[in-house]
């Protein structure tokens, strides 16, 4: 299966060679699309995924698509009214409300700075709002290896140190698949590499 990996700000396509590698082992054929949140708006993020989902949509052959936290946003956003959509969408530690972390640190200069645009979007629940509704098979992958009690700005709650398993649900209904990892290399974990197969194996049977 054609598959488009796209990584989560402060991070590079880099940061997804070891799961790329992976699935091409799987036999899967694996592109990926970078970007620098710091520097770029959103809309342009968005709009260099979009034309890459549009060339897999003309491609005529089935592709699922994975996005690492504000990297599963920007597919969101992009898909909107694309035909064929992708057979299965999994996003990585993505929230899917403004996550507590990036309320608390919205107006931190250093946050500002390496965050750009986009992290300030991430704080803001009209951002959140206007995304296009989830209408196709998606899969959630959330992390819970992150400091919970009295010290943790999220509590008690299962977090992975930067958003919490309650955020990345896009509805009440939502299941997601909750692993002992932390955000930023959740991808590298083998039982979230494991779980990333078996989606695109049942997809393709």
């Amino acid at each position: 299966m054609r598959l488009l990996l796209v990584h989560g700000m402060g991070r590079t396509p880099l940061s997804l060679a070891g799961l790329r590698r992976f699935l091409r082992k799987q036999g899967h054929q694996v592109e990926r699309v970078g970007y620098l949140a710091a520097a770029e708006p959103f809309e342009r993020i968005q709009r260099r995924v979009r034309r890459r989902l549009e060339r897999l949509a003309r491609s005529g052959e089935p592709y699922g698509v994975i996005g690492h936290s504000l990297g599963g946003l920007a597919v969101r956003a992009a898909m909107s009214g694309l035909e064929p959509g992708p057979i299965h969408f999994i996003m990585l530690g993505t929230p899917q409300q403004p996550p507590r972390l990036a309320r608390r640190l919205a107006r931190r200069w250093l946050y500002r700075v390496l965050c750009g645009e986009s992290g300030q979007l991430l704080a803001r629940e009209d951002f959140f709002a206007q995304l296009p509704p989830l209408g196709l098979p998606y899969t959630i992958v959330a992390g819970a290896a992150g400091h919970r009690g009295r010290l943790s700005p999220f509590g008690d709650d299962a977090n992975d140190w930067v958003v919490a398993v309650e955020e990345t649900k896009s509805r009440a209904t939502d299941c997601p698949l909750v692993f002992p990892v932390g955000h930023t290399f959740m991808m590298n974990d083998p039982q979230v590499r494991q779980a990333i197969q078996r989606v695109f194996a049942d997809d393709a049977a």
